[in-house]
């Protein structure tokens, strides 16, 4: 059973070279995207019950014992985030058809969609921190081709600076595994985790923590490393901009997660206390940002910072509440930005523009879209019973018993800003009276509809089906909190 653990990698990468030799031919790219990418959800729903009710899925490639080969682990962190992966993946592989022009579809969008996924998904499963950058590499040359998908000029401006800073982050990334390799002598994640118990010169390790840390922190977004992300992410196609914003920024804060949890553990109290301030410092600046701007995709992008913050805080207080509590949120943020990004995608569409000061009045041509908008500013602010509410109530709880009293203030007063900062969408763009300078003719949004209530269903499952779901991530943060059950599954000690 543990070639199970490579089929959510393997098999959005085969569906990606499929689809390129079907580029031309939009119609069978659209129903064989749909096709692979329900049997990639399948088996990994199933992966993920295999996993909860049998163990960790350690897989040692080519036959090579770890930690001299690959590994790929399948552990119950990664395959959630997997399985989160693939239910993103799934409500943009349907809301593609109706918001993408066939021009970007036949400059092989399908290829490079599966690609981002196959990369998203090796990054969150692989138990070897050169293959965890090999992943990133994929998923960022998939993002490359992606974020210049229409060729616009402010497209092009906004995709340079990715690159360059990506380029950058990827140049340290490597380095800081070579430093690594060079203190521990391996790069197997469990066998580091085993090495650095015994080495005498930790402020070696801790100057390469640091230089991780910067690594996933720019591609997090954290303080103050976020410049470079909101404006690049609402540039192209709003389904790549939900693919961007919901998995890109995740896989930096799940990084942060795994190597802070794992390897680098020996100074919680200098470590983890700066997580919790650069964790206060990106709700802040997150949220100046989100209400700054009249442009609908910024303030969802704006957005990104403060969840990354959250996340960052239950890092930080490092105890079974907080860690539980990140794991929630991380979830919920994943699905809720999707949907916000495919949602204010679908008002920008019908409105013909995405700044607030001109339109208004929607709610009486698209009375189901403006709804969906209300409900979302919801589920993103944490109101209960919604899925955000659980993640948050887990993160104060355990930052209040961490003492943590300042982080606590500062994310009630946070949540409350994030709920206004999309509240503002509804008020000033829907409410109010029509407008009939702004509609010519209504545009239809039957297609565009369906994916994003598919999200928000999970979103309200996440919340209202806590009593059942909570003790699964509760059991993650208790194997998180434990690393020698990681080291031991890996090196079958």
């Amino acid at each position: 059973m543990s070639n199970l653990a490579v089929l959510p990698i393997i098999i959005p990468l085969i569906s990606g070279i499929i689809l390129a030799f079907f580029h031309n031919k939009v119609n069978t790219a659209r129903w064989l995207t749909r096709v692979f990418i329900l049997v990639n959800l399948g088996v990994v729903s199933y992966i993920t019950w295999f996993v909860f009710h049998n163990g960790t899925i350690v897989l040692e490639t080519g036959g090579w014992k770890a930690p001299y080969g690959i590994v790929l682990v399948a552990d119950p962190l990664a395959i959630t985030l997997v399985l989160t992966t693939n239910i993103i993946a799934a409500a943009c592989a349907f809301y593609t058809p109706h918001s993408m022009d066939l021009k970007q579809e036949t400059h092989y969008f399908y290829t490079f969609f599966f690609l981002l996924i196959a990369g998203v998904s090796g990054a969150f499963i692989t138990g070897d921190l050169f293959n965890l950058f090999v992943f990133y590499e994929v998923l960022l040359m998939a993002s490359y081709a992606l974020i210049v998908l229409g060729g616009g000029k402010v497209q092009l401006r906004e995709s340079l600076k990715y690159v360059l800073i990506n380029l950058f982050s990827s140049v340290l990334f490597v380095t800081s595994v070579a430093f690594l390799y060079s203190v521990v002598g391996t790069v197997n994640m469990a066998h580091i985790a085993e090495r650095v118990q015994d080495v005498d010169q930790k402020g070696i390790l801790t100057t390469i923590a640091v230089l991780f840390f910067f690594v996933f922190a720019t591609k997090a977004a954290l303080f103050p490393l976020y410049y470079w992300m909101p404006k690049s992410y609402i540039v192209p196609n709003p389904v790549i901009s939900a693919l961007f914003g919901a998995l890109l920024t995740k896989v930096g804060v799940y990084s942060i997660l795994r190597v802070f949890s794992l390897i680098f553990i020996y100074k919680l109290d200098l470590t983890h206390q700066a997580f919790i301030w650069i964790a206060g410092l990106s709700m802040i600046f997150g949220i100046i940002g989100a209400l700054s701007t009249s442009n609908i995709k910024l303030i969802v992008a704006y957005n990104i910072i403060p969840a990354i913050g959250f996340i960052m805080m239950g890092i930080g207080v490092f105890n079974q509440d907080g860690i539980s509590g990140s794991i929630y949120y991380l979830v919920h943020d994943m699905i809720i930005k999707c949907a916000l990004f495919l949602l204010v995608g679908t008002v920008a569409y019908v409105a013909g523009t995405s700044d607030l000061r001109k339109f208004s009045g929607l709610i009486h041509y698209y009375p189901l879209l403006g709804w969906l908008v209300f409900v979302s500013a919801f589920v993103l602010a944490g109101i209960p019973p919604f899925s955000g509410f659980i993640g948050k109530l887990l993160l104060l709880k355990g930052a209040l018993s961490a003492n943590e009293v300042a982080i606590v203030i500062l994310a009630l007063l946070s949540s409350l800003l994030i709920l206004y900062s999309i509240m503002k969408i509804f008020i000033n763009g829907f409410w109010g009276k029509k407008d009939e300078s702004i509609i010519v003719e209504r545009k239809p949004v039957k297609g565009l509809i369906g994916p994003i209530v598919f999200l928000l269903a999970f979103s309200v499952i996440l919340g209202l089906g806590a009593e059942f779901i909570y003790p699964s991530i509760e059991s993650i943060s208790t194997y998180l909190l434990d690393p020698e059950v990681y080291i031991k599954s890996v090196l079958k000690e």
